[in-house]
C-alpha cells in the first residue's frame, strides 16, 4: 500500500509553485493572492479597485470557488481577462490549478495577475501558489478576533486589508485590536481601512497595487 503524506503533497505544491513564480517574474507580472472568508468582499474590492486603478496596470483575475462563474462573471463585464477555477469541494486553489489556468490568460498583456482564492481562512494558509505578494481580507462584520483565532493565514500576509468600514460606528470592532495582533505576527505587513461601498481607501490600495507594479519592473 502506497500512503502519501500531507507533507509531500505540499513539497509537490511547492514545486510547482516555484515554477509558477518563475513564469510571474519572467513575464513582469506582479502576481497577488487574495484570501479570506466567503463575504468578506474580496470580489466587491476588486470592483472598486479595478475601477480606480484606471489604466494605470493592465489586470487579469483568476476566480477560485467550489462551484459556479458568479464572481468570474462580475469581473467579465468589466473587461477584464478572467479565468475561472471550480474546485468541485475543495477549500482552497493548489498551484497546479493556478499553473492550468494561467495558460489561459495573455501574460504577454498583463502586469498584475491577482489570484481570488476560495473563500476560507484555514486551507489557503497552506499552499503556495507562486504569488509575489499576498494580500489576506478582514471584514469588520466578521470580528476583531479573526487575527488571534487564524494565524496561519495572517503570518503568511503582506497586507491585511479591513473591509465593510462603513459599519465601525454601529459595531464593537476594535481596529487598534487587529493591527495589534497583526503586529505580533507580520510586524512588516501593511493595513489599509477601505469601504467599497462607500468608496473609502480604495484609491490607497490601488496607489500600492501600482507601487508594487513598478518595483518589480
Amino acid at each position: 500500500m502506497k500512503i502519501v503524506t500531507a507533507k509531500k503533497i505540499l513539497v509537490a505544491n511547492d514545486q510547482i509553485a516555484a515554477r509558477n513564480r518563475e513564469r510571474f517574474n519572467r513575464a513582469g507580472v506582479l502576481t497577488v493572492n487574495i484570501v479570506g472568508s466567503p463575504g468578506c468582499g474580496k470580489t466587491t474590492l476588486l470592483e472598486a479597485l479595478f475601477a480606480k486603478l484606471g489604466g494605470r496596470v493592465a489586470p487579469a483575475v483568476i476566480e477560485g470557488d467550489l462551484a459556479s462563474s458568479i464572481d468570474a462573471e462580475r469581473i467579465e463585464r468589466l473587461g477584464i481577462p478572467v479565468v475561472q477555477i471550480n474546485t468541485m469541494g475543495a477549500c482552497h486553489l493548489d498551484a497546479s490549478m493556478v499553473a492550468e489556468a494561467v495558460d489561459g490568460i495573455p501574460l504577454d498583456r498583463v502586469e498584475v495577475l491577482v489570484i481570488e482564492n476560495v473563500g476560507n481562512l484555514v486551507c489557503t494558509a497552506g499552499f503556495d501558489l507562486g504569488e509575489q505578494l499576498r494580500v489576506v481580507i478582514l471584514s469588520v462584520s466578521e470580528g476583531d478576533d479573526k487575527v488571534a483565532k487564524y494565524p496561519t493565514i495572517f503570518r503568511k500576509s503582506d497586507v491585511l486589508v479591513i473591509t465593510k468600514t462603513d459599519v465601525l460606528p454601529n459595531s464593537n470592532f476594535q481596529v487598534e485590536r487587529v493591527k495589534e495582533d497583526l503586529r505580533r505576527l507580520a510586524p512588516n505587513a501593511r493595513v489599509f481601512l477601505v469601504s467599497a461601498l462607500a468608496d473609502q481607501g480604495v484609491g490607497e490600495v490601488a496607489d500600492w497595487i501600482v507601487e508594487s507594479v513598478t518595483k518589480l519592473r
